[in-house]
């Protein structure tokens, strides 16, 4: 590549930084579509499979998402409205569950809990409870009285749809085109890194997905058993921090046993947490991982964690999503690097 060759692409590459910033506001339909057809792409292909055009089959993939959409919209949504209020108004109750048995308990064992003030726990919480219901009704009442947010909320709902159902039709043709774009020097190696970081990303997304649904169903299912009035909340809290290694098991059993214990005041229920989430886990390492997401990420457990905390320290909330997707990406091309250096004379040459 000539200096002038190198100078053209630094800017258009900032070019196109400059735009991708600029018209940020608006690309969020478009990225969040992008990703619907990226997921739903294999689906779609497996059905042309069956002797089904596209577009029958694009049809028949978003009357399944529509469903699943409703589904969630209908029951889901509505159960955990009432389960987070049954936790607004039951927390005095728990607070005094906890200055009647565990203050003493603590207490009985040696450990400081002088600076824990029951009353004054209580008092802040009644506050921001009240303040917090202020606050939701006044970004409620300012949703409905302005007309530029409630049109860009309706645009937005009617945009994702129709772009994704224009992009996942014509999924495989972009791809194609893209290709022929592609110098034919380096097609071949550009198109091999990309089937691989696809591999990859496929792996994690789509089977890192179905692994959090199926966490969170075994949760919900084995807390509602025992009796637990916040199973559906917590069950699907569980599940959603299931993508790093561990956390799902850990704020699990933290966050069910405590509610457990607040709500029977007795500690065989706690016990019966730790053995539906224990239970689960064992279930998500042998079936569900290995199902789903199998060996092919190649991402260690102390790398995975790394990246969500570098992901959420460089970009916020988007950083921590996008931080494995980025990670899996970044070890093909690392895998690939090393690969070169070992086949260089670098690496053989002896002195």
């Amino acid at each position: 590549m000539t200096d002038s060759n190198k100078f053209l692409a630094v800017i258009v590459l900032v070019i196109a930084g400059w735009l991708l910033y600029a018209l940020s506001p608006v690309l969020m339909p478009f990225l969040v579509s992008a990703l619907l057809a990226y997921l739903a792409d294999p689906i779609v292909d497996k059905l042309e499979t069956k002797k089904l055009s596209r577009t029958v089959s694009v049809c028949i993939v978003f009357a399944v998402l529509l469903f699943m959409v409703l589904l969630l919209l209908l029951v889901v949504l509505p159960l955990l409205s009432n389960q987070i209020s049954s936790l607004v108004k039951s927390v005095p109750d728990y607070l005094s569950v906890l200055q009647s048995t565990v203050v003493p308990w603590l207490n009985s064992i040696g450990l400081p809990v002088g600076a824990l003030d029951i009353n004054t726990l209580k008092e802040t919480v009644s506050k921001y409870g009240a303040e917090f219901g202020q606050v939701a009704g006044g970004i409620m009442s300012y949703i409905k009285g302005s007309g530029a947010a409630v049109l860009q909320m309706l645009t937005n709902l009617f945009l994702v749809p129709v772009i994704t159902f224009y992009l996942l039709r014509d999924w495989d043709l972009m791809v194609a085109r893209f290709r022929k774009l592609l110098p034919r020097r380096h097609a071949s190696k550009v198109i091999e890194l990309t089937l691989e970081c696809d591999d990859m990303l496929a792996a994690f997304i789509r089977g890192q997905l179905m692994v959090m649904v199926a966490l969170s169903t075994l949760y919900t299912i084995g807390l509602a058993l025992i009796g637990l009035d916040l199973s559906l909340l917590l069950g699907i809290i569980a599940g959603l921090v299931s993508f790093v290694p561990y956390l799902g098991l850990i704020v699990g059993i933290g966050l069910a046993g405590t509610a457990a214990f607040l709500q029977f005041h007795e500690w065989f229920p706690v016990l019966m947490v730790v053995v539906v989430f224990s239970s689960a886990q064992m279930i998500e390492g042998t079936v569900l991982t290995p199902r789903f997401v199998g060996e092919r990420i190649g991402l260690h457990p102390v790398a995975v964690i790394f990246a969500v905390l570098a992901g959420g320290q460089l970009f916020g909330f988007a950083g921590i999503l996008l931080a494995l997707p980025a990670a899996t990406v970044f070890m093909v091309l690392l895998r690939y690097g090393l690969r070169r250096y070992l086949d260089s004379q670098l690496y053989h040459k002896t002195l």
